[in-house]
């Protein structure tokens, strides 16, 4: 199945303190075995940071790091949502929260096993 076609969509924590958009065509989804990623269960895509925008809530962010403290986790301070985080791999990009997309529906798109648990 090819990717979609590149769009905008937006996205939010559960409150709506945190509101950001993104554009992308979804080549792909993934989902991470290490032991953060596993325990929020977030089904992510990868986006560059020229394609993310923060449009509120900077101050409603928290930030969690663990291991290595290069993956930057930032999770709502209001609601406790996790939206997104800044790739420890690739630190110009993102992995964001696909369920934090308004109407998104990830029906169709592949969706890869990252292996996260046996980076070192």
């Amino acid at each position: 199945m090819s990717a979609r076609p590149m769009q905008k969509y937006a996205g939010s924590c559960h409150c709506g303190a945190v509101r950001f958009e993104i554009e992308t065509d979804f080549p792909e989804l993934t989902m991470c075995d290490c032991s953060i990623c596993s325990k929020k269960n977030a089904l992510m895509v990868k986006v560059h940071e020229s394609q993310f925008r923060l449009i509120a809530g900077e101050e409603a962010l928290t930030e969690y790091q663990f291991h290595t403290k290069t993956a930057r986790h930032f999770f709502c301070k209001v609601c406790g949502i996790y939206p997104f985080h800044r790739k420890r791999v690739t630190p110009d990009n993102l992995g964001i929260n696909v369920h934090c997309l308004e109407g998104f529906d990830p029906a169709g798109i592949p969706v890869r096993q990252a292996v996260g648990a046996a980076m070192t």
